[in-house]
């Protein structure tokens, strides 16, 4: 390859799917209307119904208008790469969709982090739980959670951003940063380093939130009664397997970009790369939408139109 600079990236790994993209393309497609259903769906429950107006309600809809955000930026590339011929992406594009994908990855493990800390002060501290988590300091953690990981990202992102290109392969169905910056004329030595100190700075303290937390968590319930336990594990269990869910995804992404994969086939590595993305968007307003009571009642009303009375809704949602 010679040293001029590109224009576009070309994505390898769409190669494997020429034979049937018709019918991928339909499955990015459903995936992506039901996941706009979904969230969508909790986000209007949320914002219209002022008994929502809670803190853990309030950090769902964050994680919920994320999840819309992160899909957006996956799947209708992805879509419109499967109906071209070339696989090409603009560069510029391609550097856009890395903003995207990556300031989504960190907003939701912030989110997270906060879920955590609110399941820590509604279990351990219940009598102090609405003065420290007021109104006030909910909407600063919520600013925090949204302008820390797009300043983190964005100095490292501004490096990405200087770089020539001159070779225009991607192994993969969309951009990330570091397949990037592989494409760039000279890779900067201390990059990786900055790299490296980045996932760093947007995990460890998000990390250290939650472990703190659930170990709090762990030795309050240790002195209540089983059935106070039982409630109190109730509680944490939509974040808990949100939390794993994603944690999952993350992983396979940044083993696929971080080390070899080529031993794997290649449709489980497609798998793995969209997962981060896709199953957390379709099972997290399932969780808090069917998994909180409050919000199940009240998407029960909007989806009855108040023809059942509130009495004998309560009761049907109680029983099941």
């Amino acid at each position: 390859m010679d040293n001029t600079t590109v224009l576009t990236f070309t994505m390898t790994a769409y190669a494997v799917m020429k034979n049937y993209k018709s019918g991928i393309f339909t499955v990015f497609l459903l995936l992506y209307l039901l996941i706009l259903t979904l969230n969508l769906v909790i986000l209007m429950l949320i914002h219209q119904t002022k008994e929502l107006h809670q803190p853990m309600n309030v950090f769902t809809f964050l994680l919920c208008l994320n999840q819309v955000y992160g899909s957006t930026a996956l799947l209708p590339a992805v879509m419109a790469l499967l109906l071209s011929t070339t696989y090409e992406m603009p560069v510029k594009c391609c550097l856009t969709q890395v903003y995207f994908l990556h300031t989504y990855a960190s907003l939701e493990f912030c989110v997270l982090a906060l879920m955590a800390y609110d399941r820590y002060l509604a279990i351990c501290r219940p009598l102090h739980y609405h003065t420290i988590m007021s109104h006030s300091t909910m909407r600063k953690l919520v600013t925090l959670s949204v302008v820390y990981p797009n300043v983190a990202f964005l100095c490292y992102y501004s490096l990405t951003l200087q770089l020539t290109f001159c070779r225009r392969f991607i192994p993969k169905l969309y951009c990330v940063n570091m397949e990037v910056v592989k494409n760039s004329c000279s890779i900067p030595a201390h990059i990786n380093i900055v790299g490296l100190l980045l996932i760093l700075v947007l995990i460890l303290p998000q990390l250290l939130m939650i472990i703190f937390s659930y170990v709090q968590i762990s030795q309050v319930c240790r002195n209540l009664t089983r059935e106070s336990q039982r409630r109190a594990l109730k509680t944490c269990v939509p974040h808990l397997f949100s939390l794993l869910n994603y944690t999952i995804g993350s992983i396979f992404e940044i083993s696929q970009t971080r080390f070899s994969m080529t031993h794997m086939v290649a449709e489980a590595r497609i798998f793995m790369s969209l997962y981060f993305v896709i199953l957390p968007s379709i099972s997290n307003p399932v969780l808090y939408g069917l998994g909180t009571q409050l919000i199940r009642v009240n998407l029960l009303k909007l989806l009855m139109r108040h023809k059942i009375p509130l009495t004998k809704l309560s009761k049907t949602v109680r029983q099941s």
